[in-house]
């Protein structure tokens, strides 16, 4: 089990590395296109503030969660919509995304154990709400990343965006519209450590290995799988690689190989 305390650690420190690429940018940095087709370095930002504004709703006020989900006049924009929503002026959409982040994690911090938080189409754990945001920041800062030409340093935080990566292996045939295999799939990743992350029966057929960030890359849809060096044994472990999608909602349209062009999650 993961300790809260260090998972909400953990989510500090994957924002501030994000933070530190965008802090120093002059404006015109903020209006560079990143592979997400219409968003800019702006817009990748203003999501993430957006985004953990909803989590905080989520945390604290369900009825209000609720009257924001609602209000949204065409929910298949909401992720654009709610981009541009926030998108401001850098220093002031910095400052906001700094304030909400640390808004967020208090109210993470202080949901008591085995309570659950409504969300889009399911509720969570505080534990897994985090989980997602360090998904979220890590998969954002990477099309930021990319955008500046910066090779990020990969951390052993990944653990937490594989671990949802996992979890997600059915919620990613169904956004797919295909059936959920019911067939146990054997991971096994190498973390930046050099040491084996695992998960699932180890006698299971179906089995992915690889480099646990090749496998973050291609579950947050940021790499299309003909450019990682993961392995699938078994036709679930195969079709997993075509339709993993951690984030929640519709699908993506993913990465087209070696073109860095995706959809936003």
């Amino acid at each position: 089990m993961v300790d809260h305390a260090d998972l909400l650690a953990d989510l500090a420190a994957e924002s501030a590395h994000l933070d530190s690429l965008v802090a120093p940018l002059p404006a015109a940095g903020w209006a560079r296109p990143t592979p997400a087709p219409g968003w800019s370095i702006g817009h990748q930002i203003a999501h993430l503030a957006w985004t953990d504004h909803v989590s905080l709703l989520a945390a604290t006020d369900a009825e209000a969660f609720f009257a924001a989900v609602t209000a949204a006049p065409d929910p298949t924009r909401m992720v654009d919509d709610g981009a541009e929503e926030f998108l401001a002026p850098p220093a002031e959409l910095l400052a906001r995304w700094r304030a909400g982040r640390a808004a967020l994690a208090d109210a993470l911090a202080a949901v008591p154990a085995g309570e659950k938080l409504e969300w889009f189409g399911t509720r969570m754990s505080a534990t897994s709400m985090a989980t997602a945001r360090i998904m979220e920041t890590w998969a954002h800062g990477e099309d930021v990343a990319d955008t500046l030409g910066v090779v990020r340093p990969a951390s052993d935080r990944l653990r937490h965006v594989a671990h949802l990566g996992v979890r997600t292996l059915g919620h990613g045939f169904a956004a797919h519209g295909r059936d959920i295999p019911t067939t146990p799939v054997r991971v096994e990743l190498v973390g930046p450590g050099g040491d084996t992350w695992a998960w699932g029966p180890a006698d299971a057929a179906d089995r992915l290995s690889g480099p646990a960030l090749d496998f973050c890359l291609l579950v947050t849809q940021r790499r299309h799988r003909a450019d990682l060096a993961l392995v699938a044994t078994g036709p679930v472990a195969d079709e997993w690689l075509d339709v993993a999608q951690a984030f929640a909602g519709p699908p993506g349209d993913g990465r087209k190989p070696a073109s860095g062009i995706g959809t936003p999650a």
